[in-house]
């Protein structure tokens, strides 16, 4: 799954990339301040990749005395940032040139065919070359759950922000061209300006959902309601097991996950019975759950 979230991101990068050169200069000839809109979304949405990229290469970076369980939330950090630029660097900046365009409107100095056309390639070449492999990878991890609850569960936030980034991309394109469409037939051209307030709301909107969910994962959320099933079976399924006190989880990366447990023992073992009934603990949870990487047992006298 790492690989794959990787790939997305290099794909979404070229994919924003290019787009975002297209729609500058698609705005620079017509003038439309939609279009100008999408071009900066792409750029922002350009410069997330590079922050994706960037807490990728560092939350694989081994433990050390500074950084005892590894660097794995670093890519939720920069994560978190995404929502910061996608706000400031896409949903402030269409805002104020919708505002703009609102308050001083001018015509599609390169006519409506050309514009849409624009933003007809932009919506291909970003479904197929980004949209369309972060859907299935994401639908792929759903294993029938809804939407929601594969959203809430999730703790891989490269998948998360490159899906929301490309869908957010899409209704854009769809935004714009409707402000477009409306400025033409109506011959009121506030309508693209419109366009461009309503884009940033939406990357808004985005980057608020991002913000809350990165939020999360930043200050200690447990491992999902699934993991911590296992990990509870996992350890009864150990002979010497009676039962078990607390369990405290927390994810640390995408795929990795702390466990601190207290766990009763059958009265009568002797301090080398226990130390390997620990090693059998340990064993079955990484056998159920891989991404438990750091585990911590404390025995409690038997009940």
């Amino acid at each position: 799954m790492a690989t794959e979230s990787k790939t997305l991101i290099y794909l979404a990068l070229i994919a924003n990339g290019v787009i975002a050169v297209i729609k500058f200069i698609a705005a620079a000839i017509s003038g439309s301040s939609a279009m100008l809109s999408e071009g900066f979304h792409s750029v922002a949405d350009t410069g997330n990749q590079l922050f994706l990229l960037r807490g990728t290469a560092v939350s694989r970076y081994a433990p050390n005395p500074q950084y005892p369980f590894g660097r794995g939330k670093e890519l939720y950090f920069w994560s978190f940032m995404v929502a910061v630029f996608l706000f400031v660097g896409g949903a402030v900046i269409a805002f104020i040139e919708g505002l703009e365009r609102v308050r001083h409107p001018h015509e599609d100095a390169a006519g409506l065919g050309f514009s849409l056309a624009v933003l007809a390639f932009a919506a291909v070449f970003e479904f197929f070359i980004a949209f369309g492999p972060a859907l299935r990878t994401f639908n792929a991890g759903r294993a029938g759950r809804s939407i929601r609850a594969t959203v809430k569960d999730s703790k891989d936030p490269a998948l998360l922000v490159v899906v929301f980034e490309d869908t957010a991309a899409l209704i854009g394109l769809i935004i714009a061209a409707a402000g477009l469409l409306l400025s033409h037939y109506t011959g009121w051209s506030q309508w693209d300006g419109i366009a461009s307030i309503a884009i940033s709301l939406l990357l808004a909107s985005v980057a608020f959902f991002l913000a809350y969910e990165m939020k999360a994962l930043l200050v200690g959320e447990a491992a999902t309601r699934e993991d911590r099933s296992a990990i509870r079976a996992a350890t009864l399924s150990v002979r010497e097991v009676s039962s078990i006190g607390r369990l405290l989880t927390m994810q640390l990366s995408p795929h990795e996950v702390l466990v601190n447990m207290d766990v009763h023992l059958d009265d009568g073992l002797t301090t080398d019975e226990a130390e390997a009934v620990i090693d059998k603990i340990e064993s079955a949870i990484q056998q159920e759950v891989p991404e438990a990487t750091r585990i911590f047992v404390e025995l409690e006298p038997g009940l």
